[in-house]
């Protein structure tokens, strides 16, 4: 006798008629894995002379979608989706914190509501298409001001009327890659069947266009700087290690060496932002590195040195060698944050008429900073 042949039953389903003549089709799915709750595919065919034969093939996609397991098999949202996976991303700090910026400020105010399975290539094109017009958001509507800040304040000249400006192609990337490291996970959990990221190309990758300042601007700027020392100490160091912001604002006394022969500074922490403000951490590459310093740096880096102790004397407080090398306190207890550094160099540059940028020093070689004020 032959084994008998067992046959895997549709799911069934129900079409519903609604007040307005429309039909509701519906047909469950199985427990949510996420809320543990029954999940129900529902679609609404609009009322007319072909709905009930619509409805019927809608309720038969969707029998077979669950039973090839090809439905959606959860209710979530793309927001939802997020937190669990940025709550096992197992990347840096860093970057995890960057990557909480994005969802926060564009992933969520435009598409974080949609369900997983809701979210796919046309969505995602339409998504891009609108960051790489207005980083605001703002949907075309007109908007009378950008303010400064967000909290209330009393509005100057910062305050200015609002124009459309493009998300940076790096960061709509970066969104991208969120997005695709979401739906790999929602995928293998088999929340969905196949993720819509890959079927959409995320924006190129911007070519390389550091363009540091000239050695004109950059002797102005230093020139500028120089009339806060500690300032100008800041900048030239900057300018001849190429370390990054928050590299510098980390530095401390005992990551010096001026002794001859062995001029160098230890990068070995940097000032980070965190959900809870401004923390010291690690590295962005999680690598130290030393830096071997000109005979200039070491004048300049002496000089301020002798300038933080006397300020530590004048004031009664002492100044140890774990103290950070640019404090606005005598005892060096407290870093500068890098967001206050890069609006003061804003502020300078823009009154100085040089179109640059604090990052961009990062470019600039120390033979070429050297030979200014040589």
């Amino acid at each position: 006798m032959p084994p008998r042949v067992r046959r895997r039953e549709r799911p069934r389903g129900s079409i519903d008629v609604l007040p307005s003549g429309a039909l509701r089709v519906r047909l469950y799915a199985g427990q949510d894995p996420l809320t543990k709750k029954r999940h129900t595919l529902t679609k609404t065919i609009p009322a007319g002379p072909g709905a009930q034969k619509q409805a019927e093939a809608a309720l038969d996609q969707m029998q077979r979608e669950v039973g090839d397991r090809t439905a959606p098999r959860t209710s979530a949202t793309v927001d939802q989706l997020l937190e669990r996976y940025l709550d096992q991303f197992s990347g840096g700090e860093n970057t995890l914190e960057l990557y909480r910026g994005h969802v926060r400020n564009h992933i969520s105010p435009l598409i974080g509501h949609l369900k997983v399975g809701q979210l796919g290539p046309e969505a995602l094109d339409s998504f891009y298409a609108e960051l790489r017009r207005c980083r605001a958001h703002c949907g075309g509507k007109r908007r009378l001001v950008d303010h400064r800040v967000k909290s209330e304040h009393e509005c100057d000249e910062r305050c200015r009327p609002h124009k459309c400006r493009p998300l940076a192609l790096t960061t709509v990337r970066h969104i991208h890659f969120i997005l695709s490291g979401a739906y790999k996970r929602a995928v293998r959990w088999r929340w969905v069947s196949v993720s819509p990221t890959e079927q959409v190309d995320p924006p190129p990758a911007p070519k390389p266009n550091p363009q540091p300042p000239t050695a004109e601007e950059a002797a102005r700027i230093i020139n500028e700087a120089w009339r806060d020392p500690d300032w100008g100490a800041f900048l030239w160091v900057a300018m001849t290690t190429g370390a990054r912001r928050g590299e510098l604002c980390a530095i401390r006394r005992s990551s010096l060496n001026l002794d001859p022969g062995r001029e160098t500074i230890w990068l070995k922490r940097a000032i980070r932002r965190s959900s809870t403000g401004w923390v010291e951490g690690d590295l962005k590459t999680h690598q130290q590195r030393r830096i071997a310093l000109d005979p200039e740096t070491v004048d300049v880096l002496r000089e301020h040195l002798e300038r933080c102790a006397r300020r530590a004397t004048s004031a009664d407080a002492d100044w140890p060698r774990g103290a950070f090398l640019f404090s606005s306190e005598p005892d060096g207890s407290t870093f500068a944050t890098p967001d206050s550094v890069t609006q003061r160099y804003d502020r300078m540059v823009t009154r100085l008429g040089v179109d640059t940028t604090l990052h961009k020093l990062r470019h600039y070689s120390a033979t070429a900073t050297a030979d200014l004020l040589s």
